[in-house]
């Protein structure tokens, strides 16, 4: 596919035009209306596609569950291993688009790997995750960001306490969940490890309640995001915090997400995720 089309419904999906603007230009680079919609259909189809990868490989649990948030309820969705034994936690932290079945397939990869994993949907305070990507990017933006961080805390203490948990509990997430993540780090003490995917950076003031080990990753080419690093980094030394920096040469912002194909980076993706697993299992099953 035209590697035009592919930026274009990135951009899209990312907010920098809405629908109306975003489908003139796509029948422009089409060639015609009903050409663009032949597209639309196929990039979509391509973003949820997601949501089968890993639903039985290996056999899984899975269902959607609410706990007590600082909002109030918060649904998130589950996966675990259809195992006896206890797990270790993780949560999973979705992008500014909400739920999507993107993150839904990344807690079931989690799971498959041996955790009590759940992605929780930070929109519950607003109704949910609404299928239109559009409508979930501008709720994001709605949230009380105090309120969403509890929210958060809340989903340690339910792992911590959950009785299929062996009480650790990792969180991981991305983009905007990378910045979430690394403030769930900031907020509780009980969190045992974190991974957030190029998140942005607390302040350096809160680096001191950092009780978690970090592994941090970030896309060479992510400048706004990596600007952060610096400042961070000489925090966490100070702070005499467990972390370590991994930046990919090469890739951009997002390059962990397979739907994304202008984002996507399938080397650096799947060596950070290895890593990752890597981490969470030496942090969380020792």
């Amino acid at each position: 596919m035209d590697k035009k089309v592919i930026n274009l419904y990135d951009e899209y999906r990312n907010g920098r035009h809405d629908r109306r603007e975003f489908l003139k230009k796509l029948a422009l680079l089409a060639g015609s209306a009903s050409a663009a919609f032949g597209l639309l259909s196929f990039l979509e189809n391509n973003y949820a596609i997601a949501g089968t990868i890993t639903k039985d490989k290996p056999p899984l649990h899975t269902e959607y569950i609410n706990y007590s948030g600082e909002t109030g309820e918060i649904r998130a969705y589950l996966a675990r291993p259809k195992v006896e034994e206890k797990l270790p936690g993780v949560i999973a932290i979705h992008e500014n688009k909400g739920l999507q079945p993107h993150i839904q397939d990344v807690t079931r990869r989690m799971a498959s790997e041996g955790f009590l994993t759940i992605a929780p949907d930070a929109l519950s305070p607003l109704g949910g995750t609404p299928e239109d990507i559009d409508k979930a990017r501008s709720l994001i933006r709605e949230l009380d960001n105090q309120s969403t961080i509890k929210n958060f805390v809340a989903a340690v203490q339910y792992l911590k306490t959950n009785p299929m948990s062996t009480g650790k509990v990792g969180c991981t997430g991305f983009c905007w969940g990378g910045g979430m993540t690394n403030q769930v780090a900031v907020h509780s003490p009980d969190l045992s490890a974190a991974v957030p995917y190029y998140g942005r950076q607390p302040e350096a003031e809160d680096v001191s309640k950092i009780k978690a080990s970090l592994l941090l990753h970030y896309a060479g080419l992510d400048e706004r995001i990596n600007s952060g690093i610096p400042a961070f980094e000489k925090a966490l030394e100070e702070a005499s915090v467990d972390y370590k920096i991994y930046v990919y040469d090469g890739a951009k912002h997002a390059f962990n997400n397979d739907t994304n194909a202008s984002r996507y980076h399938k080397e650096a993706a799947e060596l950070a995720w290895k890593r990752t697993i890597a981490f969470f299992k030496e942090k969380l099953k020792t």
